[in-house]
């Protein structure tokens, strides 16, 4: 009761409510918004974006490669119209911080750089539940440098019974595997449990052991404060189109901490736009990188893709930030919690950690006895959420764009979806 009365009281001082009103909302054949708690994995578009791709198909129009120089916001440095914000966003300073490529990329660029092999240490530690392209990402670097990922990757997994990685076996895996590890390279929130990890304290653990450390932060960018910078993590990548809400497969952020900003002599995969600014054009120089996480990037960015990012994050700027965000994300999702848990069902259970300061926003549902056919009803009853097997729905009550009536209706339609099922 205390919760949902603490909620009540954040509700009628949400700041952010008329924020909501910056968005699109999926609807239904009659007109009538959806509940969409799929933030996790797409956020909703905001409806500034298409104002501000507008303006850069109307300068490539009235320009053509002029817009690169003339544009209303030249292209030749657009992506450095987002780097201030990201950074706040993701708690780094500005030269840790860069827009590029895309997630997966991002993690094969870094690894190239921070995982360094050597016969006696070789191993990458994750989670044994990464999400799969993380998976897929450190296998193949392991096998790139002739080594069996059945060996090489090593897998930190809950306990018999339970679903969450503890603390102290995360420790103590470290101490015992520490001289043959590498790199550790975690997911920094848990994609299904939504568990979100020490990385401070990881980070000197590892660092301790010898070990390089990054973070894949998809599912932390947006939805929690991380402080890299104070993390102290080597690198970190993260992708956009979720809690960022940059459109579908959009571009993808990454930090490369200040330590290893003119380490120029970390080996990388070089790109023409990771070279100095100044002889870039000239054509005939060798490589030269840029300090920072920007010495790192390939290719010329998307503008059209960078204005769609650069839209959100000015909402985000409105917003007033990612500490504003945060304190409605807990009350939102206490909120959410406390009326799950007064159901009137033993089938529910929670398996997201109970401490706000172990989640984000995502809750991740467990429902006894429960298919997928579950969820079908669920999104029959006007609910857009996500399912995955063999039994969780994950839902996210984003911020920016739920309310707590939303967590209110979404409570009562799961109840009746849950009495119909039987």
């Amino acid at each position: 009761l205390d919760l949902i009365l603490s909620a009540v009281e954040v509700a009628l001082r949400d700041p952010l409510r008329t924020i909501r009103d910056l968005f699109y909302f999926p609807q239904n054949a009659e007109g009538e918004s959806l509940l969409y708690f799929c933030g996790n994995s797409l956020g909703l578009q905001p409806k500034n974006v298409r104002q501000y791709v507008l303006q850069e198909l109307d300068d490539w129009a009235k320009y053509g490669v002029e817009g690169h120089f003339h544009a209303k916001n030249p292209w030749m440095p657009y992506h450095e119209l987002l780097t201030e914000q990201m950074a706040g966003i993701v708690g780094a300073m500005p030269v840790e911080t860069v827009v590029m490529n895309t997630l997966t990329t991002n993690l094969h660029l870094m690894m190239a750089s921070f995982y360094r092999p050597t016969p006696e240490r070789y191993k990458i530690l994750i989670e044994s539940d990464a999400f799969p392209s993380d998976r897929y990402a450190v296998a193949s670097q392991a096998q790139w440098h002739r080594f069996d990922p059945s060996d090489a990757v090593l897998e930190l997994r809950p306990r018999s019974g339970e679903v969450l990685i503890r603390a102290e076996d995360i420790a103590s895996t470290l101490e015992q595997e520490g001289s043959k590890i590498a790199l550790v390279m975690l997911g920094g929130v848990n994609y299904y449990t939504g568990q979100v990890f020490d990385f401070k304290e990881i980070a000197r653990m590892a660092h301790a052991q010898g070990c390089m450390v990054g973070f894949d932060m998809a599912h932390g960018a947006g939805n929690i404060p991380l402080q890299l910078h104070d993390s102290g993590a080597d690198f970190a990548v993260w992708c956009t189109y979720k809690y960022l809400n940059a459109g579908p497969g959009n571009l993808a952020g990454c930090f490369v901490h200040e330590r290893h900003a003119r380490h120029f002599d970390l080996p990388r995969f070089a790109g023409w736009w990771g070279h100095n600014k100044t002889t870039r054009f000239n054509m005939r120089y060798a490589f030269d990188p840029l300090p920072g996480a920007e010495g790192w990037q390939l290719s010329n960015p998307p503008i059209l893709s960078l204005a769609a990012l650069r839209a959100s994050l000015d909402v985000f700027t409105q917003a007033g930030g990612i500490g504003v965000l945060r304190e409605k994300s807990v009350a939102l999702t206490r909120y959410m919690e406390a009326l799950l848990l007064q159901l009137p069902t033993d089938r529910i259970q929670i398996i997201t950690p109970a401490g706000p300061e172990q989640r984000g926003c995502q809750l991740s549902i467990q429902v006894r006895n429960a298919d997928k056919s579950l969820h079908e009803r669920i999104t029959a009853a006007g609910v857009i959420s996500d399912w995955r097997e063999p039994d969780v729905i994950r839902v996210a009550p984003v911020p920016l764009y739920n309310s707590f009536q939303d967590v209110a209706d979404f409570v009562e339609r799961l109840r009746t979806c849950l009495e119909v099922a039987g």
